[in-house]
């Protein structure tokens, strides 16, 4: 599934509970670090990992997308074979 925006991205998730999300945070109008704190605001929502994917690199741009409640951090261009395995490790920790 993909959405558009943060508020077409949310409804998404709230009603197909997705095993993970790759959440871009530079969307328009509602920014990923927004829509990630929102995501793990719901009680419903907070337990599905969230992988920021960006071009932020900047020193603590990682840390901000942590504490905004991101599970995991990925920089553009990306690199897929590391991106996989991100998502399978965190597939794998969700299932425990």
């Amino acid at each position: 599934m993909t959405a558009e925006n943060a508020e077409q991205g949310l409804a998404l998730a709230a009603s197909s509970l997705p095993d993970v999300i790759l959440m871009d945070m530079g969307m328009p109008d509602v920014d990923g670090w927004s829509a990630t704190r929102e995501l793990k605001a719901n009680p419903k929502l907070r337990r599905i990992p969230v992988i920021a994917l960006t071009a932020h690199a900047m020193q603590g741009d990682r840390e901000k997308a942590l504490e905004a409640g991101c599970d995991d951090y990925e920089t553009k261009p990306f690199d897929f074979p590391r991106l996989f395995q991100k998502i399978e490790e965190h597939l794998a920790a969700s299932k425990k």
